[in-house]
C-alpha cells in the first residue's frame, strides 16, 4: 500500500469518526405523523395523529368528523317508520341491529309490544346481523397485519348470511324490516332449512380463521401482549361488546338487561377473554360468532307460531315521553334516547353508539407503542366510522 492510499484511508476513518460523534450530539425533535384520513389502516376515513421519537409512539390523537352525516337530526324532521331507513346505516354492517333499540324505544312509549313470533324472528336477524358484522373482522384483521387470505375465505362466506338476509328482509345490506309492532313480512318457505345450512357453512368458516390466524405464529406475535387494556380502564371509558368482555368484563346486555327479545329463552354462553390486549378481542370475536350461530339454530328450533304484527294505527304517533332503549350490537353497546312531544316524528333523538366510546380509548392504549402497533390495535378495537360520526 503507497503512502498516498494509506493517507486516504486514514483521512476516510477520521471523517467517518467525525460524522458519528456529531451525529450522536444531534438532538433531533419529535415528528408528527398523520395516518390516513385516507389510508387502508385507519378503517374509514379516520385521521391518527401521531406523534412519534423515532419509531415510539408519543402521543396519538384520533380526529374524526370526515364523513359526518347527521343521523340524529335528520330522524327528528322524518317519521318513526321513515327513521329505520336512516339508522339502518350508521353501522352498515350489522344493519338490521341498528333499527332494533330505535323500534323497541318507540314501542314503549306506545305501549305496545311485538307479538312473540315477531320477537324471535327479530332476534334471528340480530343475530345474523352480527355474524355477517364480525365475519368480515375475522377475515380483514389479518389484511391488517399482512395475510392476505382470510379475507377472502371471509367475503366467501359472509355473502351466505347476506343471502338469508335478503331472502327474507328484501334488503341485503339495508334490511328496513322492522316495525313499530313488529315485521314487515314473515318467513318465506324453505327459509328455515338453508339458514341452518348457512350456520353449518359459517362454523366451518370460524374453524378455518382459527387454523389460518389463531394458530399463526406470526398473527399471535402481532397482536400478543400489544395493545393491552385492564378491565378498570375499559370500564373507565365506557368501552363495550367485545372490546370490554376480552378485557375479563363479563357483561352483556342481551343476558343482563334484556330489552325484550328471544335472548332469555334460549341458553347460550358469554364468552370473555383475561389478556385484554389485541389477541384476546379476536379471539372473542372468534367464539361469538360460533356461539351466534348455535343461538339461531336454537331460536329456529323453538320459534312459535302466530301474527309477525300487532294492531298499530296505520299512521304512528307516539305519546309524549321520553324513552331510552340499548342493545348488545355487534359492535357494542348502541342505544336511543328519544324524546316525543306526540307528533308522527321524534321531538329529539340521541343515539349512543359503541364506536365511538371504544374509539376514545386510543390516546392511552397506543401512547408509547411502536408505529406498526398502532395498526394492530386500530384493527382489534374494529370499528365502523358511521357508527363514530353519526
Amino acid at each position: 500500500m503507497t503512502a498516498t492510499s494509506e493517507h486516504s484511508q486514514a483521512a476516510y476513518v477520521a471523517t467517518q469518526a467525525a460524522d458519528a460523534r456529531i451525529n450522536v450530539e444531534l438532538q433531533t425533535g419529535d415528528m408528527t405523523l398523520n395516518i390516513g384520513p385516507q389510508h387502508p389502516a385507519t378503517h374509514g376515513t379516520l385521521r391518527i395523529a401521531a406523534q412519534l421519537d423515532g419509531e415510539l409512539v408519543i402521543r396519538a390523537e384520533p380526529i374524526m368528523g370526515y364523513m359526518h352525516r347527521g343521523y340524529e337530526k335528520l330522524a327528528e324532521v322524518r317519521t318513526y317508520p321513515q327513521v329505520t331507513t336512516l339508522i339502518n346505516r350508521i353501522d352498515w354492517l350489522g344493519s338490521f341491529a341498528n333499527e332494533v333499540p330505535f323500534i323497541l324505544a318507540a314501542e314503549r312509549l306506545m305501549e305496545v309490544e311485538a307479538p312473540p313470533r315477531a320477537q324471535w324472528i327479530r332476534t334471528i336477524l340480530f343475530e345474523l346481523s352480527r355474524i355477517a358484522n364480525v365475519s368480515l373482522f375475522l377475515g380483514d384483521m389479518g389484511v391488517q397485519l399482512g395475510a392476505l387470505t382470510p379475507v377472502f375465505f371471509a367475503f366467501r362466506d359472509r355473502e351466505r348470511v347476506l343471502n338469508q338476509i335478503e331472502s327474507l328482509t328484501g334488503g341485503r345490506f339495508h334490511p328496513n324490516f322492522d316495525r313499530i309492532g313488529g315485521l314487515k313480512d314473515d318467513i318465506p318457505r324453505g327459509w328455515i332449512q338453508e339458514t341452518r345450512d348457512v350456520m353449518v357453512k359459517m362454523r366451518e368458516f370460524c374453524d378455518e380463521m382459527e387454523d389460518l390466524l389463531v394458530g399463526n405464529q406470526i398473527f399471535g406475535a402481532r397482536c400478543r401482549g400489544v395493545g393491552v387494556i385492564p378491565r378498570e380502564v375499559a370500564l373507565g371509558y365506557g368501552m363495550s361488546g367485545a372490546n370490554l368482555r376480552a378485557s375479563g368484563v363479563d357483561w352483556d346486555l342481551r343476558r343482563d338487561a334484556n330489552p325484550g327479545l328471544a335472548w332469555d329463552q334460549i341458553d347460550w354462553k358469554v364468552w370473555t377473554h383475561p389478556d385484554g390486549d389485541s389477541f384476546a378481542r379476536y379471539w372473542v370475536r372468534l367464539q361469538e360468532t360460533r356461539e351466534a350461530t348455535h343461538m339461531v339454530e336454537k331460536l329456529l328450533d323453538g320459534l312459535p307460531s302466530g301474527p309477525v304484527m300487532a294492531k298499530v294505527p296505520r299512521i304512528i304517533k307516539v305519546p309524549e315521553g321520553e324513552a331510552y332503549v340499548s342493545t348488545e350490537n355487534p359492535l357494542g353497546e348502541m342505544g336511543y334516547y328519544i324524546v316525543s312531544k306526540g307528533d308522527l316524528g321524534p321531538f329529539r333523538v340521541k343515539i349512543r353508539t359503541p364506536s365511538f366510546n371504544n374509539i376514545s380509548i386510543v390516546p392511552w392504549v397506543c401512547k408509547g407503542v411502536y408505529v406498526p402497533d398502532v395498526i394492530t390495535i386500530l384493527a382489534s378495537l374494529y370499528f365502523i366510522l358511521g357508527d363514530i360520526d353519526r
